[in-house]
């Protein structure tokens, strides 16, 4: 009995170590807004590069940027398999560009407008924004 007790003890004593993420399921990494809406800005911003032809990207940046996401992603207990099937899902890639054009819509920027994004893209590089800081102007 008196091992009993003292196994039970010891096992209560080192749940609290576990943390609120053993014994709570983790939300959808889209529901995860610190990375989910740092990664629409990665997307704007690889959009952009590819679109119009008087800005490119800062690739170690950008590089560094992600990987930084990917920590933080990890840090709250998600699995490289986890991330990597977040950020290649079709059904994401799809969401994630709806939210683009609805943040650029927000802004007054039709995507279908090549001058208008690419004039955005170069103001979000003058302004030093999380898009612009990712884009240089050529």
């Amino acid at each position: 009995m008196r091992r009993l007790a003292a196994a039970l003890a010891a096992t209560l004593t080192l749940v609290p170590l576990a943390g609120p993420a053993a014994t709570q399921a983790k939300p959808p990494l889209r529901e995860v807004s610190q990375i989910d809406d740092a990664l629409l800005m990665v997307a704007i911003a690889d959009d952009l590069r590819k679109t119009c032809d008087n800005i490119d990207a800062r690739l170690i940046r950008a590089y560094s940027y992600l990987q930084k996401l990917k920590g933080i992603a990890r840090d709250r207990g998600y699995s490289d398999e986890e991330i990597e099937r977040y950020v290649t899902s079709k059904e994401e890639k799809a969401r994630m560009e709806a939210r683009g054009d609805a943040f650029l819509a927000s802004r007054g920027v039709d995507r279908g407008d090549r001058s208008a994004y690419c004039t955005f893209g170069r103001q979000e590089i003058a302004k030093g924004s999380q898009i612009g800081v990712l884009l240089r102007a050529r």
